[in-house]
């Protein structure tokens, strides 16, 4: 394991959640699935060490907290931001060098590699601001990827793109992290991402007080997803796509 949560209630004055227990190892593929608002971003700051828990214990058998990658959200570039790619990348090697130590020459070498690895070869001077919304996500894996983390965070990295972009990112996220056995947490509302991408699932809903953990295939279900959302919804495997779709009864979820 590389981290893990005994009965840890997360919050910050009261516990939003009943206690939580899990654990992460190398390789595994995790999913934090629920709506807006229902305490994704208080449990993952919670796990990075942002946020102490309410009460219970993050424990690190590591004896030390495990390097993390962050992948954030679609980054709408600033137009007076002047960095390049490259540089863009290149501060995923920050942490690891210190105050006294500049970038040498594998610094670069491993930027260059990672700007490869994700699609991005020859694209390493061209401004940050001037990359397409996909290839600024790409930019940013290799950021995450470049820092040679034990855990990777994708914090609805998909938020903004298309089905169809979607999909290459998050199968170039598993290509990669498959390689070094880099376990990888994927924060999202979207069930098919979280269906087509995570082995164990989180779903948590802090205003129904739910937590549900466990292997994706048994979670994800009619029942436990309308219970989740409050509505109805049905989900249907074909194969290994999930089809997903909101009933038009106007039913609640009971």
């Amino acid at each position: 394991m590389i981290i893990a949560l005994d009965r840890v209630e997360i919050g910050y004055d009261r516990p939003l959640l009943p206690p939580i227990s899990l654990s992460i190892s190398p390789g595994e593929r995790w999913g934090l699935l629920g709506p807006n608002g229902s305490g994704k971003s208080t449990l993952l700051r919670t796990i990075l060490g942002l946020l102490p828990p309410v009460s219970g214990k993050v424990l690190h058998p590591l004896g030390r907290r495990p390097r993390v990658g962050y992948v954030p959200q679609s980054h709408r570039a600033d137009p007076a931001w002047p960095l390049s790619a490259h540089e863009v990348v290149l501060m995923g090697r920050y942490p690891a060098l210190g105050i006294a130590r500049r970038p040498g020459s594998a610094d670069h070498e491993a930027v260059r590699a990672q700007l490869q690895a994700v699609g991005l070869a020859g694209q390493d001077k061209k401004p940050f601001r001037a990359l397409s919304g996909g290839q600024r996500q790409r930019a940013l894996v290799a950021r995450a990827l470049v820092a040679e983390p034990e855990l990777l965070v994708l914090d609805e990295p998909t938020s903004e793109m298309d089905p169809a972009a979607e999909h290459a990112l998050l199968h170039l996220v598993l290509e990669l992290a498959a390689k070094r056995e880099t376990a990888v947490l994927f924060v999202t509302h979207q069930i098919s991402a979280a269906a087509g991408f995570a082995h164990t699932l989180a779903l948590i809903n802090s205003p129904a007080h739910l937590v549900q953990i466990g292997p994706a295939q048994e979670l994800l279900t009619s029942e436990n997803l309308s219970r989740l959302y409050g509505r109805t919804v049905e989900i249907k495997r074909e194969g290994a796509r999930a089809l997903v779709w909101i009933a038009s009864d106007g039913k609640e979820a009971p």
